[in-house]
């Protein structure tokens, strides 16, 4: 080897194909060592998200049914409970109206009892007075005349 005295700044000897050799050795070694597997990761972390997102997907879409099926049930629930309040009041009601109907027959009925207890003891009453009164009468007479009346 000759030493060769240059003042350049690069000089192109058998020195720069070894750097160049060397140089793509490394590269070639990089890319196996680093570069190949953390583009398999990236690759991974990338179809794992894609994975993630499409069961987020799946699952917003099956909320959502399950939120309408449960609204659908709910309406249901309350179109079943209005119809059976419905019935009820009907119901009640009719119960009421009966109720009313039957204290009002009761009630004539006492009415009517009474009347007909209130006349017996207006009878009876007249009938004591009137007894009352020709006794009275008699008396009264017998005092006026004087005299002993018979009936």
């Amino acid at each position: 080897m000759e030493i060769v005295s240059n003042i350049a700044l690069i000089s192109i000897n058998e020195t720069l194909i070894i750097q160049v050799v060397s140089f793509l050795i490394f590269l070639f070694i990089i890319n196996r060592i680093m570069f190949r597997p953390l583009r398999n990761v990236i690759d991974e972390r990338e179809s794992y998200i894609r994975s993630m997102q499409k069961d987020i997907a799946a699952a917003e879409d099956e909320y959502t049914s399950i939120t309408h099926q449960v609204d659908e049930q709910e309406s249901a629930l309350r179109k079943e409970a209005f119809e059976i309040y419905e019935k009820l009041e009907k119901a009640g009601n009719q119960q009421a109206t009966e109720i009313f109907a039957s204290t009002k027959e009761e009630i004539a009925d006492l009415t009517k009892n009474a009347e007909k207890e209130i006349d017996a003891h207006i009878l009876k009453a007249r009938k004591q007075i009137q007894t009352e009164s020709e006794a009275l009468a008699l008396n009264i007479m017998e005092k006026v005349l004087g005299r002993r009346l018979t009936p």
